[in-house]
């Protein structure tokens, strides 16, 4: 358990709208706020699950509202003055967070049961935690302070958490013994420090530069007196130096403000730690301890990494971090990938500049690329979970794997023998493995030979399609070559036909049975195209996005062709990824906006074209045939109606996408609906998972498809849909059947 003195993150008050409590449990991540008066008396509290409870039992499904109409009355609190043991005692099966509160019950702090570890200024920092990485500016700024707050900018854009200072007070830190009688070392520190140190006015206010930009400042006193200023401006957390962690005195001070403290174990052995520790436990502080060699720079044989895993049992569970002054960024990532809670580094311009500092520093590149390093290495440690086929695996498997198929026409009633099996690619049918499971099996339906065997032929009752009822147009994703089977089998209203580039070359006559469908058409456009070539409309280079458009001009013909078969009772549209992938990383919000434009001038081209181009709403990382990109466009929910008011367009919203992409925004879906919904001409429902799961069966995933119902009846009641369930054509549209089934209890 911790004991979080800093509320604001997590408190709306009781007039505010719910969009904005909605946007405030994204931003903290704890999954809810605490609702107060303006007097702060804590009055509510408002989680995910009560704000879902709220709208499935309101009529009036509003953002406007205050929080009161929503917020839940009946909570567990506590005084801030009970012992922690009391407070603990309070936590159950339910209840994961209490609030603590004064005499007049205003909301003064707040106990997690599940941290290990402590929150700075709203940030929380331990095991399971992005690591809290630190570009420590100390005296870097050689006494300028526009250099500080340029530092502070550059950090803040290379990625850091927090940006840290020193501060001192000479005379008391130094006394007055004569210059000419100190060390070579200690004349040459203090002729340093005398001529780069800040003055109090400007150190505070480049604290105050940060925290205007978005980043967290923190400070090392070095002394009682630098302590007890800083105090009086409000820091949120204080870093001790190497130098004063055998300094109890100065440490006990330090700890009893109450405010987490991040500790350095430079130049000190073990029994030295092990009693800066008792000293900070005593006095009630949450702390980390920073592993670090305190030569500058110092040698990679004398880092001993390994040393953090000992750290952490001295510590008993408190942050274990890392205080690096070796060159390069290579042993900064390293301990990220052993699991330091906090990285700090230093931070400079200029290499060649004078002082010990700049010589062990990382240049804002560099930073930036240990900071690229470090998140990447978080994502790749993942958990000791049982493993899991990734999605891009899977796509891959698909097409590269093996699966059992007939090895000769097999009619219905046959006892599937071992000479009737075969094993081919691609792997869209049982995996091999089961071949024995396959044998003695008596057949259902009749297979042809080479094609695959499923699930559903091992004796288990697959789903069967039926004719629907849903409250809107709904249709059936489709290929030529299944369109008239899938269609005949159910009641469909359209037909979405996703096309290969290899469909272009065909003529639909000779696929299609019929000449008049009573169906809507929706074509999806192909996002790869031959030669590698992925569609992208908004590509910086202007050939590349003629070619893109030329293709896209070849979808359009197609459907044109199409649509005389079909009943349409409007334009035919036409679902497009309209491209703005990168492949390093993402654009900024200022990069975003000419892409856009790019994509609306070409998208304008065909506006006499007989279709409606409908872009879809995209997730963040796109899978482009088994290999992971970055999207940058129709992802945020604003942009995407902007861009549809600014140019009269509609899109197609696929839930899936663009909860991915609220996910990984840490933005809240039900406000991106609210902004997009209302511009949806079309609809793929199927459920998501995390930042790239994407396509999964409808109640697998993560969407609560009871409140996407209420928001879509209401924002667009007319968009058709169709179920995009990954691979749910496969044995006989098995998967879209399943799909079906379970829509139609909320649609």
């Amino acid at each position: 358990m911790i004991i979080e003195r800093n509320v604001t993150p997590f408190v709306v008050f009781t007039d505010d709208t719910l969009g904005h409590a909605l946007n405030k449990i994204g931003d903290n991540r704890s999954g809810l706020v605490f609702a107060v008066a303006q007097n702060g008396v804590l009055e509510g509290i408002l989680t995910d699950g009560d704000f879902r409870r709220w709208l499935l039992g309101s009529r009036e499904l509003r953002l406007d509202l205050p929080v009161s109409h929503a917020m839940n009355r009946d909570f567990v609190s506590a005084s801030a003055n009970l012992p922690p043991g009391e407070i603990a005692a309070l936590f159950s099966e339910r209840v994961d967070y209490v609030p603590l509160v004064d005499r007049q019950r205003r909301l003064v702090g707040l106990a997690n049961r599940h941290s290990h570890g402590f929150s700075i200024d709203g940030r929380a920092v331990g095991k399971g935690q992005p690591v809290f990485v630190v570009a420590e500016i100390g005296n870097n700024h050689n006494g300028s302070l526009d250099t500080a707050l340029r530092l502070i900018d550059a950090a803040h854009a290379a990625g850091a958490d927090c940006v840290k200072f020193q501060m001192r007070d000479i005379d008391s830190l130094y006394g007055t013994v004569a210059e000419e009688r100190r060390d070579l070392g200690a004349q040459y520190t203090l002729d340093l420090l005398k001529r780069f140190q800040l003055t109090p006015d400007a150190l505070f206010a480049a604290f105050e530069h940060a925290r205007q930009a978005g980043i967290i400042p923190l400070c090392t006193p070095w002394d009682e007196e630098s302590l007890a200023a800083l105090e009086g401006v409000g820091l949120a957390g204080y870093k001790v130096a190497s130098a004063d962690l055998t300094n109890h005195d100065l440490l006990s001070a330090i700890a009893r403000t109450r405010k987490p403290l991040i500790a350095s174990t430079g130049m000190s052995n073990e029994a030295e730690i092990v009693d800066a520790v008792r000293v900070m436990r005593e006095c009630g502080a949450a702390f980390a301890l920073l592993h670090c060699n305190s030569t500058y720079p110092a040698p990679a044989k004398d880092v001993n990494l390994a040393y953090m895993e000992r750290l952490g049992d001295i510590g008993r569970g408190c942050p274990i971090g890392y205080s690096g002054h070796e060159r390069g960024i290579a042993v900064a990532i390293a301990a990220a990938a052993r699991g330091a809670s906090i990285i700090e580094k230093h931070f400079t311009f200029d290499r060649s500049q004078e002082g010990n500092d700049h010589r062990v520093s990382l240049l804002p590149g560099e930073f930036a690329e240990m900071v690229a390093g470090i998140r990447d290495v978080e994502a790749a440690l993942g958990s000791a979970k049982p493993r899991k086929v990734t999605q891009g695996e899977l796509m891959n498997r698909e097409v590269l794997g093996k699966s059992l198929v007939a090895a000769r026409d097999l009619p219905a009633g046959t006892t599937v023998a071992e000479a009737d099996i075969a094993v081919r690619s691609p792997g869209n049918g049982l995996a091999p493995y089961r071949k024995t499971d396959l044998a003695g099996q008596v057949l259902s339906r009749a297979l042809g030979a080479g094609e695959p065997f499923f699930a559903s032929d091992l004796g288990r009752d697959g789903a069967k399609p039926r004719a629907y009822r849903f409250r809107r147009p709904f249709g059936l994703p489709v290929r030529y070559h299944d369109a008239d089977a899938l269609a005949r089998v159910s009641n469909p209203d359209l037909l979405e036909f996703h096309l290969s580039y290899m469909d272009l070359e065909l003529d639909p006559a000779d696929h299609l049975t019929s000449a008049a469908y009573p169906y809507d058409l929706v074509v999806h456009a192909p996002e790869l195209f031959a030669g590698d070539h992925v569609l992208d409309l908004a590509s910086g280079n202007a050939d590349y996005r003629a070619h893109s458009l030329g293709e896209l001009a070849r979808v359009v013909e197609l459907t044109a062709r199409l649509a005389d078969r079909f009943r349409t009772s409007g334009l035919p549209r036409i679902v497009v990824n309209v491209g703005g992938f990168t492949q390093d990383g993402f654009l900024s919000p200022d990069a975003r906006g000419v892409l856009y434009e790019r994509v609306a001038e070409g998208l304008d081209r065909f506006k006499d074209a007989g279709v409606e181009l409908i872009p879809q709403t995209m997730p963040p990382f796109p899978w482009h045939f088994g290999g992971q990109r970055y999207h940058n466009l129709f992802l945020d929910g604003a942009e995407i109606a902007s861009f549809c008011r600014d140019h009269a367009m509609r899109v197609c919203l696929d839930v899936s996408h663009s909860k991915l992409a609220c996910v990984h925004a840490r933005a809240s879906f039900a406000a991106f609906l609210d902004d997009v919904a209302p511009h949806a001409a079309h609809l793929h429902l199927v459920d998501a998972q995390g930042v790239d799961g994407e396509g999964l069966q409808i109640g697998e995933g993560e969407i609560d498809f009871a409140h996407l119902a209420q928001v879509l009846d209401g924002a667009c009641p007319k968009a058709s849909f169709v179920p995009e369930v990954w691979q749910g054509h496969k044995n006989g549209g098995e998967g879209f059947w399943i799909a079906l089934e379970r829509l139609e209890a909320y649609f």
